[in-house]
C-alpha cells in the first residue's frame, strides 16, 4: 500500500508539472517493479525467527527489524539527492535529471556494494539450501556493504543513464561527486549502530570504542575467547587454526587471573549453549547469548559462564567515526572547491576519487574486520584505493590535457 502511495505521488507530481506519465513509466518503471518485487518478495524471507525452543527448529516469526543501519542509509540517500538537485542547476543541468538518475544510481549502487561484499565473505551466507542461500544474500539491511561496490556500482548506473539520455558524464559527475560522500557521513553513522567496519584493538582511552554483547565486534572477541584475555597471532575467528600459541594475555583478565599464561597452547574453543530457561520465543533469535565459553589450554579445560564474560567488547579505535567525519570534510572540500572547478569538468570527481582513496588507504591501517590479499599484508580495499588513486590521476591528467570547457552554469553558480 505504502509502494501504491509514493508511486502514485511521485506520477502525479510529475503530471502537474507539465511531464508525461507515459515517458515517465518507460523510464523509470522498471525501478517501480523491481521495487515492489523486492517488497512482495524478499521482505517476508527477512522477517526476523524468535529464539527457538525446540533444536534444530527455527522460532516463531517476530516481525521484521527497523535498524540504525538502513535507517542512516536512507538518510543518506534522501540527503544525498537533495543536494544534487540544488546543485544540478547550478552546473547547467535540470533538477530532473537527478531524479531520472537517482533509480539508476540506487539499484545498481546497493547491487554492487552487495555483490562486492558477497564475493569477499561469501562462506558467510552458503546454506545448505540454495534458497536458504539466496535469502542470506539478499538480507543486506543489517549491514553488508561495501563502499567501493556501491561506488562501481554507482558510477556504472550513471555512466548508463548518461548515455542513455545524451548528458554529459564528467559535468554530472561533478554535480553528484560531493553528494556521495555526504551520503557516506550518514552511511558511515549507520555502521557505527550496526558494529560494523570497526576499528583494531587500542588501549582503553576517552576514544576508544565498546560495543554490546550480539555485535559482531564482540561475536568475534568471543569466539576467538579475546574476551578472556587471551590474545593470537591471528585476530580474525575464520583464520584462527587450533591449536593455537598464545601470544598474550592481558593482565587482570579472566585468563590471567585463572593462570593462563603467553606461550601455551589453546587446543580448543567451545561456545556453550545458553540454557532452555533463558530462552524466550517472543525475542528474534539473532539477539540469543551464548551460555558461556569453554576452552582447553594446555589440555586443562576452563569455563565462564556468559555473566561472568564482559558485557561489552574490549576498546577499539573508532573507525566509523573517523570515517563519517572525513566522508562529511571531503564533501565540504568540495563544495568549496566547486566555483573554482566550474571550468574544468571532471576536476571535483578527480579530486573525490583521490581524496578517498587516499582516506580509505589510510583508515584500513586501523581497521581489523578485513584480511590482507594475495600475500601483500594490503586488504581488499587498500588494493582497490591504489587502483582507485591511479584512475582518478588518469583522469586528471585527461581533465587539464583537453583545457577548459564552456560553462553553461548559472551566473550566481554556487556550490
Amino acid at each position: 500500500m505504502l509502494l501504491i502511495i509514493v508511486s502514485g505521488t511521485y506520477l502525479f507530481v510529475t503530471h502537474r508539472r507539465g511531464g508525461s506519465v507515459a515517458e515517465e513509466l518507460k523510464l523509470s518503471g522498471w525501478f517501480w517493479a523491481l521495487l515492489a518485487v523486492a517488497i512482495v518478495v524478499v521482505l517476508p524471507s527477512v522477517e526476523l525467527r524468535g529464539q527457538s525452543l525446540t533444536p534444530g527448529q527455527p522460532g516463531p516469526p517476530v516481525g521484521l527489524a527497523i535498524r540504525g543501519y538502513g535507517l542512516m542509509m536512507l538518510l543518506g540517500v534522501v540527503s544525498a539527492i537533495a543536494l544534487a538537485v540544488y546543485r544540478a542547476p547550478r552546473r547547467g543541468l535540470a533538477a530532473d535529471v537527478i531524479y531520472g538518475l537517482a533509480p539508476w544510481v540506487l539499484v545498481l549502487g546497493i547491487a554492487g556494494a552487495r555483490l562486492f561484499y558477497v564475493i569477499e565473505y561469501y562462506d558467510q551466507f552458503a546454506a545448505p539450501s540454495w534458497g536458504q542461500t539466496l535469502r542470506n544474500l539478499l538480507n543486506f539491511t543489517g549491514g553488508g556493504l561495501v563502499v567501493y561496490g556501491s561506488i562501481m556500482g554507482g558510477f556504472l548506473g550513471t555512466a548508463l543513464y548518461c548515455w542513455r539520455h545524451g548528458v554529459p558524464l564528467l559535468k554530472l559527475g561533478d554535480v553528484v561527486i560531493p553528494c556521495l560522500f555526504l551520503g557516506m557521513f550518514f552511511g558511515r553513522i549507520g555502521c557505527l549502530l550496526n558494529g560494523c567496519c570497526y576499528g583494531g584493538r587500542c588501549e582503553d582511552n576517552g576514544w576508544a570504542l565498546r560495543f554490546p554483547a550480539g555485535s559482531p565486534l564482540y561475536s568475534e572477541q568471543f569466539e576467538t575467547a579475546e574476551l578472556t584475555g587471551i590474545q593470537f597471532a591471528i585476530t580474525k575467528a575464520e583464520q584462527l587454526e587450533l591449536p593455537a600459541e598464545i601470544e598474550y594475555v592481558l593482565p587482570n583478565s579472566l585468563a590471567a587471573e585463572a593462570g593462563i599464561t603467553a606461550g601455551q597452547v589453546v587446543q580448543r574453543i567451545t561456545p556453550l549453549p545458553p540454557a532452555i530457561e533463558d530462552l524466550d520465543p517472543a525475542r528474534p533469535a539473532e539477539e540469543t547469548r551464548w551460555g558461556g565459553l569453554r576452552i582447553v589450554v594446555d589440555k586443562q579445560p576452563f569455563q565462564w559462564s556468559s555473566d561472568e564474560l564482559p558485557q561489552r567488547s574490549l576498546p577499539v579505535y573508532p573507525s566509523q567515526l573517523l570515517s563519517s567525519g572525513l566522508a562529511l570534510g571531503l564533501c565540504l572540500l568540495l563544495l568549496a572547491l566547486s566555483p573554482w572547478a566550474i571550468r574544468h569538468e571532471g576536476l571535483l570527481v578527480v579530486v573525490g576519487f583521490a581524496g578517498y582513496a587516499i582516506i580509505r588507504f589510510g583508515l584500513e591501517m586501523i581497521r581489523s574486520d578485513e584480511p590482507g590479499q594475495f600475500g601483500t599484508g594490503l586488504t581488499i580495499s587498500q588494493l582497490v584505493s591504489i587502483a582507485t588513486f591511479t584512475a582518478a590521476t588518469g583522469l586528471a591528467i585527461y581533465v587539464f590535457k583537453r583545457g577548459p570547457a564552456e560553462s553553461t552554469a548559472s551566473p550566481e553558480a554556487t556550490p
